[in-house]
């Protein structure tokens, strides 16, 4: 299959374009009466990730999105889409809203990780991502998690723990980036296109691995009939999942994540 010629690293180039759609596009691409929702109540708010409510083919559902900007303001604006603890919390505070009434909650990756800054780390940013963990892993109300770009670290899966997860076909998701890979292991970041390799983090990759269910592929496609099969592909697991009783539903998840590696 053509697909499959792009070594690992071309797939983390193309994850990194600068021109490749981050998850605002998404949103305004397949929602319909989107209202952003800000702040995590306890500090401020985070502009690396995009939080809301509206309407995917009129059923109400919850977005959390990570935004890196497209002009260099506001990429400093959102830190080139690294987001700090009140993001997390904020996407938390969401999405026990949407458990509240049952909404389908979907969340859109594309991070290289969390930012790393000291400010960040003396407001918590490790405990953020870990409640984030805790909690979704017990949320009563379908989760679909859809890697869009780098999916980069603890800081891609404080988004990541969902009931059916979907990647783009040149997105990437990995504990570490190649080149930090690459200095741990070799002392050496020119290394990083080997270390990609064994990292194992493509789309076709990790769903061998069972990580992700579904890849949406990307060749030859525009950007705009690449959002249109996402979209379909994501009604349809929000009807199935919506299907299910709570009970299930954690049931499945929890299936879901205990089988990755097995």
């Amino acid at each position: 299959m053509a697909a499959e010629a792009k070594t690992a690293y071309e797939r983390v180039q193309a994850a990194r374009n600068g021109k490749r759609p981050m998850g605002s596009y998404y949103i305004e691409h397949m929602l319909d009466d989107f209202v952003e929702l800000h702040g995590d109540r306890r500090f401020g708010d985070d502009a690396a990730i995009v939080a809301g409510i509206g309407y995917l083919n009129q059923i109400p559902v919850t977005v959390i999105a990570m935004e890196r900007g497209d002009t260099i303001e506001e990429r400093m604006k959102r830190n080139f889409g690294c987001p700090e603890p009140e993001g997390y919390r904020k996407a938390l505070r969401l999405m026990k809203e949407a458990e509240k009434f049952r909404r389908p909650i979907i969340c859109f990756i594309g991070s290289s990780g969390a930012y790393c800054g000291i400010e960040a780390e003396k407001r918590g940013q490790g405990l953020a991502i870990a409640e984030n963990l805790y909690e979704m892993m017990g949320m009563k109300t379908p989760i679909i998690s859809v890697v869009v770009g780098e999916g980069g670290s603890g800081g891609a899966l404080a988004l990541g723990v969902c009931d059916t997860a979907i990647m783009l076909e040149n997105a990437v998701y990995s504990v570490i980036s190649p080149e930090g890979c690459a200095s741990i292991l070799w002392k050496d970041a020119s290394k990083a296109p080997d270390a990609a390799e064994h990292l194992r983090l493509t789309s076709f990759d990790l769903l061998s691995f069972d990580v992700v269910e579904k890849v949406i592929p990307e060749e030859g496609k525009t950007n705009r009939e690449i959002c249109s099969a996402l979209k379909s592909v994501l009604l349809d697991e929000i009807r199935k999942l919506s299907a299910m009783s709570p009970e299930e539903l954690l049931d499945h998840r929890y299936a879901k994540f205990r089988k990755i590696g097995a």
